[in-house]
């Protein structure tokens, strides 16, 4: 009988972020962005069906059985939680299983730039955190949504799926809906959201129009909003969220979003130089009269360069803060290089060429 709970314990022990779980290899961490075998036996499908038994709540079997794939928040020992994804692959059970982080980091521990602290006291508008899968966009919101729970008296919804960070009341009243248990989907939450007297609303995902659409009209209508999208770079968020709509609508889209937009916050995660970690690099976009101009005449791809000339503003480019970090010694050549918009470009800056 293979048991979860010693997989969980090194997942936690070594500091990985993720626990991969399939047929025919031992258990694989993801440590410091790298897979590694662990200890354990080669998985067999009666392994996976076992392990999944052990942590999926019945509620989950159904969905499971339907569309061969289920997600669910697991909580293991003291405030440890898992966002665990159940799955069919090749006929058999596979598991993934992230682990989130149970203490909220400060602005400093993350790197989040000082101006983008001034966004947390705004009262209306719409705040994207924007990064590919695992690129601390969780992470980033948690500590944003903890930091108003304790210095501002409002009324917080946060709609996710699953719940990762439990939030207790503080100074603000937080209410947590996940979707699956709480409310059926993220569109249904956002519609109800208007009518619990929110000022603040945090969704885990905008992952379809109508959501998208509800998250514009609240942040448009006085309430201060924070979404995620699967993008990287201000320029290419707000044109994903203008395809989204059909080519009639998008005029008026982009009329809305030069209104609601406050900012964007694209952010990704890059292996430090020793190997030891990673280290968030950044690109800040805030919302100033000529990005709304840019928004509004379909030039999106003049965005990159008002931030370029809006540093003391806050404002940063991506390629900046990973020529920074390489300046600082956090990551090394190569690895800028990797991540950077433009790659010819940065090279010269780091000396290259």
């Amino acid at each position: 009988m293979v048991d979860i709970v010693p997989i969980l314990d090194a997942c936690v022990q070594k500091r990985a972020s993720d626990i991969h779980l399939s047929v025919g290899r031992k258990p694989v961490l993801r440590i410091h962005g790298s897979l590694v075998e662990s200890d354990g036996p080669v998985l067999t499908p009666e392994h996976l069906d076992a392990l999944a038994r052990q942590i999926l709540p019945q509620r989950n079997l159904a969905e499971l059985e339907k569309v061969g794939t289920t997600d669910f928040g697991y909580a293991y020992k003291d405030k440890i939680r898992f966002r665990t994804s159940v799955l069919t692959e090749k006929g058999h059970r596979a598991i993934v299983m992230r682990l989130i982080p149970n203490r909220l980091l400060s602005f400093e521990q993350i790197g989040l730039p000082a101006p983008v602290r001034q966004l947390l006291d705004m009262h209306r508008g719409l705040v994207l955190v924007t990064g590919p899968t695992g690129s601390g966009k969780t992470t980033t919101l948690a500590t944003m949504i903890d930091w108003i729970n304790v210095n501002r008296d409002v009324h917080i919804i946060t709609v996710e799926d699953p719940i990762e960070y439990y939030h207790e009341h503080k100074k603000s009243q937080v209410t947590q809906r996940e979707v699956g248990v709480d409310v059926p989907t993220f569109a249904e939450a956002m519609r109800r959201a208007l009518r619990q007297d929110p000022d603040v609303v945090l969704l885990g995902e905008m992952r379809d129009l109508e959501t998208t659409s509800a998250a514009i009209t609240a942040a448009e209508t006085g309430h201060l909003v924070f979404g995620t999208l699967h993008t990287t770079g201000a320029a290419r968020t707000v044109d994903r969220i203008i395809d989204q709509y059909p080519t009639e609508q998008q005029e008026q889209i982009r009329a809305q979003l030069a209104v609601a937009l406050v900012a964007v916050i694209s952010q990704i995660l890059i292996p430090t130089a020793d190997g030891n970690g990673r280290v968030a690099a950044f690109e800040i976009m805030l919302m100033t009269p000529a990005i709304e101009n840019h928004i509004r005449k379909t030039e999106t791809f003049k965005i990159p360069s008002v931030i370029q000339t809006s540093k003391a503003q806050g404002m940063v480019l991506l390629d900046d803060s990973l020529q920074k970090l390489y300046s600082m010694g956090r990551i090394d050549r190569e690895t800028a290089l990797e991540h950077a918009f433009d790659r010819k470009a940065l090279d010269m800056r780091l000396g290259g060429g």
